[in-house]
């Protein structure tokens, strides 16, 4: 199948515009004929569901969690981007999206980062007219604080909360949809299958989490709005529910899977402390505006926070500062997070595991005053004191880089559409706008510009060249065909009995791909892992051991369907590093790199890796789609 990505022709600050203009339209008495399905109720689903619903389709929308509120949107911390430039220091949509391409090391498409960066505007308006408190300052005016990767204040914020913020804002707008009839909301429903009939999606299959019971539904279109699939790692700061079924089930129905291997490791997350954990726990980048990293010159083994001020500070390396004067501790995510390994790998680690750094507010205490740092991250201290036991105001942070955000998803087209037309794909559960590394605070950004601004348009372009009476109802044949593959798969499950529970395979797949296909990548590593994942699926398929039945409450059953899902993502993560023997952004191979920074092949990779399911036990299809830079000259990204 060959890649359109349909990006419009003429000037880059005319294209979305242009575009918009030139897509077809459904008159409002129309909308009302056509049904669509939403699939999560994060950023991305909640705000599209909310504005079809508003635009009078008729939406059906499905989260697993009890409520729309639980979506993993609310763990984003520290703001969002927007061009405002409210601080009249030098922002503009231009300079938005061009810090964007060059966070992403040159890896994503120009037009829809554009586009982003367009909506971006109007996101912000968006939100304050929902009545999201963003921070202010003393006039009235809203706030901004800066972020990695950029120079200027663009970031928007609700102290450290700004995605539970952002997501109330969308939750209410898709509760007025609900109270109206036009969204019916299906809470504790995962989809476990896409339904294509005649080469279109035309539904999906899920399953209620309390009762057990397969259920099939049907609509004009289908919205994946899933999020991100980092818990293929196992230890992650995603919530433990998040997960890639939704996106793998649509890539095994025809979605081809683009830049698997794009992981982004946030540099400022709680060390791990021990095997009990099931996650990790995030410290909002916002933090490095004021906090300053650094680690001891000379070795100090098992150095504590309460003992850090007894370090002076010539004996002190703020190795971010050193290396980057320019951008200093706010360099991008993926530089950070490389930065502190190289100290850590060095034996200058701190804290009992030598796998940590220190992030130090000392001097933003002294210089703004206690009441000041507060205001701006006092939830974010309450929450560190609460987990580590240590005083950040007392003394510094430890933190070390964890596996955070996905930028690889499904390929999509400039309308949000898959390789399988009427399934969309929205937010982070799509590869489009980030490249190899996301800028912090652009995920918030992403989700709600898809929601809000895009589909609304995009969608309608599909539905009426389609037509209203183009609907197969779930008596198709294909739906039962569907039910009848995911209860099979659930009774094969239920049926191994073997020894290993779910949670000891997921860990094992976990650490073999945070050794192998974490923040550093080779060739002979990457040949070990994907023999060691194989071995990990034939075990899995052999000797799960998952309790219960498949007509209940179950939730070993749930993980389990997760995790066969993950495993054979981890697979195609590893062809896709092996395939990519160039570094850029998060994907850093230890043969490509110039004085420790990550060096692209741009001769040979300019494109975007797109992934076709090929059948069970066959080595997956390489497409690539090309990237093209026509307004922007990709140069060997530097912020020192």
């Amino acid at each position: 199948m060959a890649l359109d990505s349909k990006i419009p022709a003429g000037s880059l600050a005319e294209k979305w515009s242009k575009h918009k203009f030139n897509l077809k339209l459904v008159n409002p008495a129309n909308k009302r004929k056509y049904d669509v399905i939403v699939v999560g109720t994060g950023l991305a689903g909640a705000s599209a569901a909310a504005s079809l619903g508003e635009l009078g389709y008729n939406v059906k929308a499905f989260c697993f969690q009890d409520s729309p509120r639980r979506a993993h949107s609310i763990a984003a911390q520290g703001g969002i981007n927007a061009a405002k430039n409210y601080q009249n220091d030098g922002d503009s949509v231009y300079r938005l999206f061009y810090d964007t391409i060059k966070g992403g090391d040159y890896r994503a498409r120009e037009a829809n980062v554009h586009r982003l960066a367009e909506v971006s505007v109007n996101i912000i308006d968006q939100c304050v007219a929902q009545g999201v408190p963003f921070a202010r300052e003393y006039g009235g005016t809203l706030a901004n604080r800066s972020f990695g990767g950029a120079q200027v204040s663009r970031t928007f914020y609700a102290r450290g909360q700004t995605g539970q913020q952002l997501l109330l804002g969308a939750y209410s707008a898709l509760n007025r949809q609900i109270a109206n009839g036009k969204v019916t909301m299906y809470n504790r429903s995962e989809m476990l299958d896409v339904v294509v009939v005649d080469g279109k999606a035309r539904g999906i299959v899920t399953r209620d989490l309390v009762t057990g019971k397969i259920e099939s539904h049907s609509a004009h279109a289908v919205l994946l709005c899933t999020g991100g699939y980092g818990n293929v790692f196992f230890l992650s700061t995603n919530a433990k529910g998040s997960n890639v079924t939704a996106a793998w089930r649509a890539h095994k129905k025809g979605a081809y899977f683009a830049n698997p291997c794009f992981t982004q490791i946030h540099p400022t997350c709680i060390p791990v402390s021990g095997d009990h954990q099931s996650k990790l726990t995030l410290m909002s980048e916002s933090l490095r505006n004021d906090g300053r990293v650094w680690v001891p010159k000379e070795a100090k083994k098992g150095l504590k926070a309460k003992d850090a001020a007894s370090i002076p500070d010539t004996d002190r390396d703020y190795f971010l500062e050193r290396k980057y004067p320019s951008f200093g501790n706010l360099v991008p995510r993926d530089v950070a997070s490389r930065n502190a390994k190289y100290v850590c790998d060095e034996g200058r680690g701190v804290g009992a595991t030598g796998l940590a750094v220190f992030l130090d507010f000392a001097d933003a205490i002294k210089r703004d005053g206690r009441s000041v740092i507060e205001a701006k991250y006092g939830n974010l201290f309450d929450m560190y004191k609460q987990i580590t036991g240590d005083d950040p105001y007392t003394m510094p942070m430890m933190i070390y880089p964890a596996v955070h955000y996905t930028m690889g998803g499904l390929w999509v087209d400039y309308n949000l559409m898959t390789t399988v037309p009427g399934l969309y794909a929205l937010g982070e559960c799509n590869f489009s706008d980030h490249g190899a590394n996301r800028l912090g605070a652009s995920a918030l950004m992403q989700g709600l510009a898809d929601g809000y601004f895009v589909i609304p348009y995009t969608l309608g372009d599909y539905l009426a060249t389609i037509g209203w009476k183009d609907k197969v109802d779930t008596n198709h044949p294909a739906f039962a065909e569907s039910i009848k593959s995911v209860t099979d798969r659930q009774e094969k499950l239920l049926s191994i009995k073997g020894k290993k529970t779910v949670d000891q395979l997921h860990r094992e797949l976990g650490l073999t791909m945070w050794e192998y296909c974490g923040m550093s990548r080779s060739e002979a590593g990457l040949k070990k892992a994907k023999q060691i994942i194989q071995d990990i699926k034939k075990e899995f398929w052999t000797n799960v051991n998952i309790v219960g039945s498949g007509n209940e409450l179950n939730m070993e059953l749930e993980k389990a369907n997760r995790v066969a899902d993950f495993i054979e993502l981890g697979e195609l993560m590893v062809d896709d590093a092996l395939n990519r023997t160039e570094s850029c952004g998060g994907h850093f191979r230890e043969e490509s790199q110039m004085d420790g920074e990550a060096l692209r092949n741009d001769k040979d990779f300019f494109y975007v890796s797109a992934w076709e399911y090929k059948g069970e036990g066959e080595q997956q299809a390489l497409h690539k789609d090309a990237l093209e830079y026509e307004f922007v000259k990709p140069t060997q990204r530097s912020y020192k």
